[in-house]
């Protein structure tokens, strides 16, 4: 009897340990397929960092930003040499860029001055800071000193009518 219930608990310390030792080299093969993954991007990366030349917003070095948002928030945030805002539209796709990726073109107009053409890549976690030429940018800290201004000028005008 002492031997069953001593073969018995063998056998069920076995299954139990079997399903871990599959899940440790399951484990192994994830983080060697990860460690691949980190090589092909970092060779990624140099290759093509390499192709990137010219000025911001050519086909050659595209403006990188996260998403149709992020393309819209970079060109919201684009200044004409008069201080305002430029009209835009997205005029399409246009192949693959240096990063790999498809670029969106988008025509740029002030309103004395030529359309241009700005390439975007949308598929980057990336803000990006500086203006295209011809072009200034409104960037995140001088937003907010704007905003500031805007609300200390503010007169606290009611809304209701008085009447006598």
């Amino acid at each position: 009897m002492k031997t069953v219930s001593i073969l018995a608990i063998l056998l069920v310390g076995f299954f139990f340990s079997f399903p871990q030792s599959r899940s440790s080299a399951k484990q192994v093969r994830v983080s060697a397929q990860q460690d691949k993954q980190k090589d092909r991007d970092e060779k990624e990366k140099d290759k093509s960092d390499s192709k990137v030349s010219g000025e911001l917003g050519s086909k050659s070095n595209p403006v990188r930003c996260s998403g149709p948002r992020g393309e819209r928030a970079y060109l919201n945030r684009l200044r004409c040499a008069n201080g305002k805002a430029p009209e835009f539209y997205r005029l399409g796709s246009y192949g693959t860029g240096p990063y790999g990726n498809i670029l969106d073109g988008y025509s740029v107009k002030c309103a004395d001055a030529k359309e241009v053409t700005v390439f975007m890549d949308m598929y980057h976690d990336h803000i990006e800071k500086e203006a295209v030429p011809g072009f200034s940018i409104v960037n995140e800290e001088q937003k907010k000193e704007g905003q500031k201004s805007i609300a200390a000028n503010r007169t606290n005008k009611s809304l209701y009518l008085t009447i006598p």
